[in-house]
């Protein structure tokens, strides 16, 4: 979540001006600091009181020139922190040219749907929590809150995007090297926020292109009886909520699984996406992720492994 050290066009002009702000804010710390310990203890011989009991008035020459230095000083400041933050939005607003990919993105309590859009219905697909992108190609991002609002935040790639409900913003990315950045929600939605992230996987156009085709496709269909059993409690027990295309279960609540077993994280990047994990997420959820809304399905042993067993395939 470092945001002063950036990969990407817009997240650049963003840092340079992070960096100004910053270097200034420190300066008028020090200089603050050191006037404040020379009014400490320098010291001055003031007249001696002339009645008892009560202290001289000294008024000290040249004071005013402090004020004026002072003003003069933070208006030219201002004036430049004004102008370079106009300029950094004049630059980092505007989409530079046309979307090599084109997302549109759905905050929910709490994880992040991911559709990626195209003219031909065919080529659309749905994932979850984890966004896949060319390097050096400009993405349009759609944004849209389904219940609270949230804010899209991938600080090495861009700064935030609220996404409020009923209403749809844009805003767009670019990475210029490969790499695997976090993104995180920006506006506090709820008793999970704080695990309410993503993360943003820029790759070759070869790799995207080959990773765009694999979610594509269906679900690979089940063979051998264990992997079958495993499929119909998939259906019954969570295809009301989820959905596997080339199945039955067809569920819109929560994220597609389609090929989840490609994804590096569950949860909505809070735990890494490995068998122990998927088996303890299936099992109780609610004891990772207090208050989302997959309930504790009180699944026997033997149905446990059954139905992580069938999501394994899901690649």
């Amino acid at each position: 979540m470092d945001y002063l050290i950036t990969h990407g066009a817009r997240a650049d002009s963003i840092a340079h001006l992070a960096w100004f702000s910053t270097a200034v804010s420190v300066l008028v710390i020090l200089i603050v600091t050191a006037l404040l310990l020379v009014g400490i203890f320098r010291r001055r011989d003031l007249p001696p009181p002339a009645l008892p009991g009560m202290a001289a008035i000294a008024r000290p020459q040249g004071g005013i020139s402090w004020i004026y230095v002072g003003v003069g000083i933070t208006t030219v400041v201002l004036l430049i922190t004004t102008f370079w933050t106009f300029a950094t939005l004049a630059r980092t607003g505007p989409q530079p040219g046309p979307a090599a990919v084109r997302l549109l993105i759905t905050g929910h309590q709490w994880w992040w749907e991911v559709r990626y859009l195209a003219d031909t219905p065919s080529d659309e697909f749905t994932t979850a929590n984890e966004i896949h992108i060319p390097v050096g190609k400009v993405v349009e991002v759609k944004l849209r809150g389904d219940d609270v609002i949230h804010s899209f935040w991938v600080p090495k790639l861009a700064g935030k995007t609220d996404m409020i409900p009923g209403q749809e913003n844009q805003t767009w990315l670019q990475a210029d090297r490969e790499g695997v950045y976090r993104g995180q929600c920006g506006e506090y939605c709820g008793q999970q926020h704080a695990h309410m992230a993503f993360e943003v996987v820029a790759s070759s156009t070869d790799e995207f292109e080959q990773w765009r085709q694999q979610q594509l496709q269906s679900a690979p269909a089940t063979s051998g009886a264990a992997l079958q059993q495993g499929e119909t409690l998939f259906d019954s027990r969570c295809g009301i909520c989820h959905r596997v295309r080339g199945t039955i279960a067809g569920g819109i609540v929560g994220p597609d699984l389609t090929h989840i077993m490609s994804r590096r994280a569950i949860g909505a990047a809070t735990l890494p996406n490995n068998r122990g994990n998927l088996a303890a997420w299936i099992a109780d959820p609610q004891h990772t992720k207090p208050g989302n809304l997959m309930p504790r399905l009180d699944l026997s042993g033997p149905q446990l492994t059954l139905i992580r067993q069938y999501v394994e395939t899901l690649k």
